[in-house]
């Protein structure tokens, strides 16, 4: 049996603090209204896996490349897109609402989320993703009682950031159907131009001033190219390459630490404030019931393929 290289671990490690900046650099720049704010990332993460998805578009076969016109593919690569652009939407805004670490907590909540449609839609769920689902949701309800004592978070913040958690949920999905077949950039690329490109109007539609493209000419350029770099191809990126050596539970396990770590980055290069003691207590519990969630999946997979 081999063994994992010692590199794919550090890739791992840096992937998972990749995601984490995420949260905390978008909310550095609050300057920028959040929709706009949004678009902005996703147009510079464009850029920067533009020349990845050539290369690999080049090298797909015609066949393949047949496909990608289709129009099932097509309307996939629409909806995800959509979602995206939904998902990154309410996330940016929640983040001018409520606290970083409450809204990286409910943002990331979406494996709860999705047994919920798998318990609608497909199966019934396994007992630890029953438990875990359960479990997250009271851990949810726990941090909620920060809000009272914390004029940071507040309930509209935290529901913003639980409906980017929810609207993930269709770019996941798309991207499990695309990625069998469609190279990781090929799809990555036009899902994200969309989202980029549909977050414009609706900025513009709610009385965001800032240029569509002004990130070409801002003063925080810097940080905008530093958290497509960071979130989108160090964190996503790397990721992604983990799977070739590891299992996909290992790295959603390493993944749920994102709300603490996104945390800490928050606290300690742009001065977040320290989580209320309600957040801590319910973060916990709700990132246990994730792990659980995650667990249950894994095994409900492993059942299947014995039977």
């Amino acid at each position: 049996m081999s063994r994992t290289p010692p590199l794919v671990w550090g890739l791992l490690v840096a992937g998972v603090i990749g995601v984490s900046s995420a949260g905390a650099i978008l909310s550095h720049v609050d300057s920028i209204p959040p929709l706009m704010r949004a678009s902005w990332r996703l147009q510079i993460t464009v850029l920067m896996l533009l020349p990845f998805a050539i290369w690999q578009y080049r090298e797909m076969d015609l066949d393949v490349r047949k496909r990608l016109f289709e129009k099932r593919t097509v309307l996939i690569v629409l909806g995800s897109g959509v979602a995206l652009a939904a998902h990154f939407g309410t996330w940016v805004t929640s983040l001018d609402h409520t606290s970083l670490a409450h809204s990286l907590l409910f943002v990331t909540s979406h494996p709860i989320i999705i047994v919920a449609g798998i318990a609608l839609f497909v199966r019934r769920p396994h007992r630890l993703e029953t438990t875990g689902a359960l479990l997250g949701l009271l851990g949810a309800a726990i941090t909620l009682l920060d809000a009272k004592d914390s004029g940071e978070v507040t309930l509209w913040g935290d529901f913003l950031a639980f409906v980017g958690a929810l609207t993930v949920v269709g770019y996941i999905v798309a991207g499990r159907i695309l990625r069998e077949w469609m190279p990781v950039f090929v799809y990555a690329v036009p899902v994200t131009l969309l989202g980029a490109i549909l977050l414009i109007p609706v900025s513009m539609m709610m009385g965001e001033d800032t240029a569509a493209i002004g990130w070409i000419e801002s003063d925080l350029l810097g940080w905008f190219v530093l958290l497509a770099f960071l979130a989108g191809i160090v964190g996503h990126t790397g990721l992604n390459a983990c799977l070739r050596w590891l299992a996909p539970l290992t790295i959603s396990f390493a993944v749920t630490l994102e709300p603490i770590i996104g945390a800490f980055i928050g606290w300690f290069f742009f001065d977040e404030a320290i989580p209320g003691k309600w957040t801590w207590f319910g973060g916990m519990v709700l990132m246990a019931g994730i792990l659980l969630v995650i667990k249950g999946g894994a095994e409900n997979e492993l059942d299947t393929t014995n039977q």
